[in-house]
């Protein structure tokens, strides 16, 4: 083989690869999105609230699942970012005007929380987790832009509120990755028993920023406050911007520890699926086929026998609407057979359809129960390794 076979191979290979990664991240998008804007449209009707949950939600999605470390994947980038997604539009959709400090920190540390709980996340020291955290104000930040621009936080130019909203989003990851480990220090294979001192200075923005913006007045609810008022306000403040991070983390982490494993039961869907696909058609082919040629046989009893049913159907809309409730056993409320023939034909329709049912069922355990058997042996395999 040439180096020009060699070389066209290889980019044959990176084009693949670059495609896989293309249509992982076109999944988790979509998958996030069905998930965040009904939620965010339930709570509230302003689009810039919506699209914070859902940008959010994907970037936070994206990161997770196209990060190629054991933690990522589809499922993760879905289960990660739904959950920062509703909870940002949650928080957004509950506050009026959306202030940053009570939106950013706690989700924020939602999402540290929950990727450092995931299976095979290594997160074991302050430089660990603030590398997280670091990675995770970016996304955040990317999330929040599109809401802020629609908001026109920009309009101002480059020092504009939404310009400075950004960076501060950005430099908040020393804050909660000094909270987060503070409360995963204790936990088996921490490595560092001390945070650096590099960490403790970038945390010390947030206070130092709460405290100067007390003084100073620059937030409305300082306005008027002097001598032991303002200390105990500035106290206040720096306490709930250390407790919400704190139980957002926690709450995040143990969420994930307990939904994850099973959740993961999902996963193995498609091996089940891959099997079980062509008989699972069959059987919808066989029902829909019992359900229309019921639906001909009413339509035919009431054109030859007028009153066999009431309010019977004018088309075959309603003649097919009539059969699907008749084998599933429930009653039709615009139709009801009334005389025997009537009666006799819907029963005999509800007893063909639950015996397909039973027939088929017994037909299709008895061919792919030995793959289905194979497919449970390898996953406990790989659950022993």
């Amino acid at each position: 083989m040439d180096w020009r076979s060699s070389w066209s191979h290889e980019a044959f290979k990176e084009e693949r690869a670059v495609l896989r990664l293309a249509w992982l991240a076109i999944r988790i998008v979509i998958a996030v999105a069905l998930v965040v804007v009904p939620f965010g449209y339930a709570i509230t009707g302003l689009h810039a609230d919506v699209l914070m949950g859902a940008g959010c939600g994907i970037a936070i999605g994206l990161g997770t699942g196209l990060r190629g470390g054991p933690q990522s994947g589809l499922w993760t980038g879905i289960l990660v970012g739904a959950m920062v997604g509703v909870v940002t539009a949650l928080i957004a959709g509950l506050i009026p005007g959306n202030p940053d400090g009570l939106l950013v920190p706690p989700v924020l540390a939602l999402a540290v929380g929950l990727i450092a709980g995931l299976r095979g996340a290594d997160l074991t020291g302050y430089r660990d987790l603030s590398r997280e955290a670091l990675i995770v104000a970016v996304l955040l930040a990317l999330g929040l832009l599109p809401a802020w621009v629609l908001q026109g936080r920009f309009e101002a130019g480059f020092l504009s509120n939404g310009s400075r909203a950004l960076v501060a989003v950005v430099l908040l990851f020393a804050w909660v990755a000094l909270i987060a480990g503070l409360l995963s220090h204790r936990r088996e294979g921490w490595r560092e028993p001390r945070p650096p001192l590099l960490l403790i200075v970038g945390a010390a923005f947030v206070p130092i920023f709460l405290t100067a913006g007390m003084v100073t007045g620059d937030f409305e609810d300082a306005q008027g406050l002097s001598g032991i008022y303002l200390a105990l306000a500035t106290a206040s403040m720096i306490g709930l911007a250390a407790v919400t991070p704190a139980i957002s983390f926690l709450v995040g982490r143990t969420v994930i520890n307990w939904l994850e494993p099973r959740l993961r039961v999902y996963g193995n869907l498609a091996d089940y699926l891959r099997v079980m696909w062509v008989p699972i058609g069959a059987f919808a082919v066989g029902y829909l086929t019992i359900i229309g040629l019921f639906a001909g046989f009413y339509g035919t009893l009431e054109r030859f026998q007028p009153g066999a049913f009431s309010n019977p159907g004018t088309g075959i809309t309603d003649w097919l609407s009539f059969a699907f409730f008749s084998a599933l056993g429930q009653d039709f409320a615009a139709m009801k057979p009334v005389s025997v023939h009537a009666r006799v034909l819907v029963g005999t329709h509800l007893i063909l359809s639950a015996g397909w049912a039973v027939v088929l069922f017994a037909a299709v355990m008895s061919s792919i129960g030995p793959k289905l058997d194979q497919i449970a042996r390898r996953l406990a395999e790989e659950d022993d390794d």
